[in-house]
């Protein structure tokens, strides 16, 4: 029963990992090559598609990896878990601090309502969204080492 939850929490983290990094690699490079007006539309309906599902997702992570940690505590590799339950909170908390805010105002602007500083506000969250993309990879990474 380990080995599932062990094995469903890697895929469900490591699937998280793979739509933040498109976000950050692939998605957002694309918007940005777009005309500004396409460009500023595009990052408001992604906002608002990810903003609505990715609270669940991270959320959903953590309390995999935990039931995980609680479940194999003296078992090996239980140290990496835990650690990667750590990272996983300091996604979390980075999201609710630093990302949600600007996503929230980004999703509801349009060509009319957006402000003049909206392209400096959406570099503000890729840099944070970088930092964010490299905490979770690593607790995945670290997930990933727990299983052998």
């Amino acid at each position: 029963m380990l080995s599932a939850l062990e094995v469903i929490t890697t895929v469900v983290v490591g699937l998280m990992v793979g739509v933040e990094f498109s976000v950050a690699f692939v998605m957002n490079p694309i918007f940005n090559a777009l005309p500004e007006e396409s460009n500023q539309l595009a990052h408001s309906h992604g906002g608002r598609m990810l903003g609505a599902v990715m609270p669940f997702w991270y959320i959903g992570s953590l309390v995999l990896v935990a039931v995980w940690a609680v479940a194999g505590w003296h078992r090996p590799g239980t140290g990496l878990v835990v650690t990667a339950a750590a990272l996983l909170i300091i996604s979390v908390i980075m999201s609710i601090l630093l990302l949600v805010p600007i996503n929230n105002r980004g999703k509801t602007w349009t060509p009319d309502n957006r402000p003049a500083d909206w392209q400096e506000q959406m570099n503000r969250w890729d840099r944070y969204h970088y930092v964010r993309v490299a905490v979770i990879i690593a607790a995945f990474a670290l997930l990933v080492a727990a299983l052998t």
